[in-house]
């Protein structure tokens, strides 16, 4: 996996990409955080470094903040929507 990269930039952008998704919904951050705990706690130091640094990044108060915004900002538009009468399938 890219995760056991021993490149500098690529554990980086591993890290990077693990945060950018468990940002944007509640159920994506639950992953995203599952998956950090498992690189975390593996043997290798590449994945064990990413683990670690996604997961300080998923459990800082700035991203709990955006992933609860985000999951109000998609539920109040799916209620505008659903009053319009244009509701879609996710």
């Amino acid at each position: 996996t890219h995760a056991a990269a021993t490149r500098n930039f690529v554990k980086k952008g591993v890290s990077w990409a693990l945060h950018s998704i468990g940002c944007r919904s509640p159920d994506l951050h639950a992953a995203a955080l599952e998956l950090a705990l498992d690189l975390a706690a593996s043997q290798d130091a590449a994945e064990r470094w990413v683990g670690r640094d996604a997961l300080a990044k998923l459990r800082s108060p700035a991203t709990q903040k955006r992933v609860g915004s985000n999951a109000a900002r998609r539920s109040k538009a799916a209620a505008k929507r659903a009053r319009r009468g244009t509701a879609r399938d996710l």
